[in-house]
């Protein structure tokens, strides 16, 4: 009985020891959420961050240098990012450039996503921090192609949505750009169903949206095409070709 006490005391302590160094990778609200314009670290952005512990080992295996969150609000989502990497005394800003093409290895989204009428969207004050317009995909839509034009050819994206949001149609959207996606985590809360996805550029992807481009543009040609058809000219060619 004494030994397994012990046993569990030693369990007990190796997953005390575990969750405390789990912590040590996240960012401590309470220096993070001072600001009363700011919106405090919710649900969302719980979600987010377990997602990003939940694909640590392939981050660090990833060697990111330059990182990114878009719309980083409290910076929770972004210090706790610097934190699993193991950046705690850099400056999450320091790599930053005038030009940021096709550089970004990691981008993390937690945007506006919330379905509200269109004029509430961008406005002042902490609304702006949920205010998505319609379907929730106002901010999303903008954010996307710009996403595309600064991932680097090793870039991945998390990006935070609603099941308002159309996860599959996103994701189908950003496939005609060459990336593949998944979801890395699922939440449901007493007020919302949030979905973290994760996308980066896939080749075989990328050459399958190629030949899709290729042949609607080649079915676009020939729609347009404004040489009438009759028999006759069927047998005008074949008769030349007899010549």
């Amino acid at each position: 009985m004494e030994s397994m006490a012990l046993n569990f005391q030693w369990l007990c302590y190796r997953s005390l020891t575990a969750f405390s160094n789990m912590l040590s990778k996240i960012a401590r609200i309470n220096l993070v959420s001072s600001h009363p314009e700011v919106y405090d670290p919710c649900d969302d952005s719980f979600a987010l961050v377990d997602a990003l512990l939940a694909d640590r080992a392939n981050l660090l295996e990833h060697h990111p240098s330059i990182c990114m969150e878009i719309g980083c609000g409290s910076g929770y989502v972004i210090t706790s990012l610097a934190l699993l990497l193991g950046k705690e005394d850099s400056d999450i800003a320091s790599g930053l450039e005038k030009r940021l093409s096709r550089s970004v290895d990691v981008m993390v989204v937690n945007p506006p996503y919330v379905p509200t009428p269109e004029e509430e969207v961008g406005r002042h004050g902490i609304a702006s921090a949920w205010a998505g317009g319609e379907n929730g995909r106002s901010v999303i839509d903008k954010i996307l192609p710009v996403a595309d034009k600064l991932l680097s050819d090793k870039g991945w994206l998390y990006l935070v949505t609603l099941t308002a949001n159309n996860p599959l149609e996103l994701c189908l959207q950003m496939r005609k750009k060459g990336y593949a996606s998944r979801i890395i985590l699922q939440r449901s809360t007493e007020e919302e169903s949030l979905h973290v996805i994760k996308f980066w550029r896939d080749l075989d992807t990328l050459l399958e949206a190629n030949e899709c481009m290729a042949l609607t543009k080649t079915e676009n040609e020939l729609a347009t095409d404004s040489t009438p058809f009759t028999p006759f000219s069927i047998w005008k060619y074949g008769k030349r070709n007899f010549i």
